[in-house]
């Protein structure tokens, strides 16, 4: 198997499956097809949540922080939702349910990932600055899950819906990525200016 699952905190975990085992958070949650689920869920697949705050034309590595870990939520074979938890001063706390195109995205990359012959260690990377959400594979399958950044070999697979521009579910080496995702930040030229 080429992708090695850190495994979650086990707070986080305990926090996730509390809020499956209470009728209020699953029947509040915004997501119709938690609602609708009937038979016993499972929370499954934990990956790491990182933001790249913001992307700098420059050679040195990006900067990511540790804002969450989010877990596939299972009713038999198929993944209905998703769960995210958060970190508090207090520790790990159930954040929302949500469901919608990433969720069927973030599975569909795991499979690509696993058909790779390199072994990674998944991980979700979101750029605020592109509304992009991407699946990290990153290439030391030891590191501590919460830390760490980018490498220029890791592998991004951006999910859909993808920015402009960039195609979703194709494979990109960091230091192939960063340069493109800097250029859609590039502010345009103004009118009249040279060029």
């Amino acid at each position: 198997m080429p992708l090695h699952v850190p495994p979650a905190p086990a707070p986080a975990l305990r926090c996730v499956l509390a809020a499956l085992g209470s009728p209020t958070a699953v029947h509040e949650a915004a997501t119709p097809a938690l609602k609708s689920v009937q038979g016993p869920l499972s929370a499954e697949l934990p990956l790491p949540v990182h933001v790249l705050d913001q992307i700098v034309p420059s050679s040195s590595t990006p900067y990511t922080r540790l804002t969450g870990w989010r877990f596939l939520i299972r009713n038999g074979d198929r993944a209905v939702a998703a769960a995210e938890t958060v970190l508090t001063p207090d520790g790990w706390t159930f954040s929302h349910f949500f469901e919608g195109p990433y969720l069927s995205s973030t599975e569909r990359a795991l499979r690509q990932a696993e058909s790779m012959r390199t072994h990674f260690q998944p991980r979700l990377l979101s750029i605020p600055e592109l509304y992009m959400l991407t699946l990290w594979l990153h290439g030391d399958t030891d590191a501590d899950a919460s830390a760490g950044t980018p490498r220029p070999a890791d592998v991004l697979v951006p999910l859909a819906p993808a920015p402009p521009g960039i195609a979703a579910h194709h494979p990109h080496r960091v230091a192939d990525l960063l340069p493109v995702m800097t250029l859609r930040l590039a502010p345009a030229p103004l009118l009249g200016s040279p060029a």
